[in-house]
């Protein structure tokens, strides 16, 4: 009897082995800092682009003449896929605030792998159909590169404010994986030309400006992989409408002043920096006679690369004084050299020595980024609106920029042009009085109607725009995602992390 007894317990221990649920096997997931760069990190893809388009411009012009590469469509190849990022700007905006961050930047990421292939391998039985090809997937490789800036950038910014990221390095992470990345972009795009040229040559230009393109697919391919181990930020988990109504009106009547400031500002800086950056061959080509295109790309990519320690050392002013005084510093900084360039030109290119003139010019782009470059995207995803929104604030202030850098590609040639019917000092200048004049007109701007943020400034952004919501009569107890609501608090239901700041 005992013997079956025995013989039932070890039966009932059996089954209840097998019956037990089997222990949940931990998914790998990024932690918050491989979550900021897995974000933010595809405006490599943006500067990549966006540079590129320069020495494809210059090789394209030496396959095919300046018959086909007139400046119609030299102007229209250089600033079509500003008219794509406009439109991923603002549609993926409100993408990254309904549907989530993360799904808005898988699909970014992958229009850009695709479309950046395709624009390599443009083919047409003439060249102005090779020259349309390319024109058409750039501008949807645009789309793809826009919707980054509100999906990946906003994430990004976000992310920076997870209980376990060091405050002390909160802004200077959100620079790195961002505007560092789009600078080193912008720097990497004329050396990859270069070095293609060396490998290639002289005779095999096709294969330079297409292996240039193409190698621009590599950077959204890693980012892809990365982004499908990443989870929403926690900012979004607690704060995001996606599950009620946004009341657009209320959050007009509380940030539009912010949102104006920042959009000008952006506007400004992206006029000045962006045809500065792509046209930087241009701008040498007329210091340098006759230059070989060995040349032209050796100092493209030298005045690119002083985009770098402005970045780099403006990440670190932004944590110690804020981002609105080091973008009020930089963009002084700038209009400063700037203007020093245009007074000294004659002694710096005297003799045709271009020495001080290309140092000059690359402190001029360092202290854009030192100020504007680094800081405008802090400001825009942490100053101007709470998260509920932000995306769609963040992706009208980008875009307003990105009109600025459009109509500054498209136009740069056509003012160059005239410039160049008014004699050689204003041909090599005109340009940097300009930009230094919008300089100081941006920091005065920035200085008026900008706030300075500071730690954790979204979290108690957050915080009093539900007072503010709940003041003026909207429900706020279905903000969040489930397990995240103030419902679900007062239900039990809530998220083990809630409260965990």
């Amino acid at each position: 009897m005992a013997e079956k007894i025995d013989n039932h317990l070890e039966d009932s221990k059996a089954v209840e082995v097998r019956d037990a649920p089997a222990p949940e096997q931990k998914r790998f997931k990024l932690g918050s800092v491989g979550t900021i760069f897995a974000s933010g990190s595809a405006m490599f893809s943006d500067g990549y682009a966006n540079a590129s388009i320069g020495p494809v411009n210059t090789i394209l012009t030496m396959i095919y003449g300046a018959e086909v590469m007139n400046k119609h469509n030299k102007s229209t190849l250089s600033a079509i896929a500003f008219a794509g990022i406009i439109i991923g700007q603002l549609s993926f905006g409100y993408i990254s605030d309904k549907v989530g961050r993360k799904i808005g930047m898988l699909i970014c990421t992958s229009m850009i792998f695709v479309f950046q292939i395709l624009a390599a391998c443009s083919a047409g039985p003439h060249p102005q159909v090779l020259i349309n090809c390319l024109i058409a997937f750039r501008f949807f490789a645009g789309i793809g590169i826009g919707g980054e800036y509100p999906s990946g950038s906003v994430a990004a910014a976000e992310a920076t404010e997870n209980s376990d990221v060091k405050k002390s390095r909160q802004q200077r992470l959100f620079v790195w994986a961002t505007n560092t990345m789009l600078d080193f972009a912008f720097a990497i795009a004329w050396f990859v030309a270069l070095v293609l040229l060396w490998i290639f040559g002289m005779n095999h230009l096709r294969a330079v400006w297409r292996g240039i393109l193409l190698l621009g697919a590599i950077p959204p391919l890693v980012l892809l992989i990365a982004r499908l181990f990443m989870e929403e930020p926690e900012a979004y988990k607690k704060h995001s409408m996606r599950h009620t109504r946004i009341p657009y009106w209320l959050i007009i009547k509380r940030y539009w002043l912010k949102l104006l400031a920042v959009s000008i500002t952006w506007f400004i800086y992206d006029w000045i920096t962006y045809p500065f950056g792509i046209y930087a061959g241009t701008i040498t080509d007329q210091v340098i006679p006759n230059p070989t295109l060995y040349e032209t790309l050796g100092w493209g990519c030298l005045i690119n690369a002083f985009y770098i320690p402005g970045t780099v050392v403006g990440s670190f002013v932004a944590d110690y004084i804020g981002p609105k005084y080091a973008m009020i510093t930089g963009l002084l900084l700038q209009a400063i050299f700037g203007f020093a360039l245009s007074g000294g030109y004659n002694s710096l290119t005297a003799n045709g020595k271009i020495a001080g003139f290309a140092v000059m010019y690359g402190l001029f782009l360092s202290f854009g980024e030192l100020g504007p470059g680094n800081n405008l995207g802090l400001l825009a995803s942490k100053a101007i609106g709470p998260t509920a929104a932000r995306g769609q604030l963040y992706g009208i202030a980008a875009a307003i920029g990105k009109v600025g850098a459009f109509i500054g590609t498209y136009t740069f040639p056509y003012i160059q042009a005239d410039l160049d019917k008014r004699g050689k000092y204003l041909s090599n200048t005109g340009l940097f009085w300009i930009g230094s004049a919008l300089a100081v007109f941006s920091a005065i701007i920035t200085f008026l109607f900008i706030p300075n943020i500071k730690v954790d400034s979204m979290v108690e952004e957050d915080h009093l725009f539900r007072e503010y919501l709940a003041a003026n009569g909207y429900d706020v107890s279905q903000i969040g995602e489930p397990g995240y609501t103030e419902a679900d608090v007062a239900a039990g239901t809530a998220h083990p992390e809630l409260g965990h700041k």
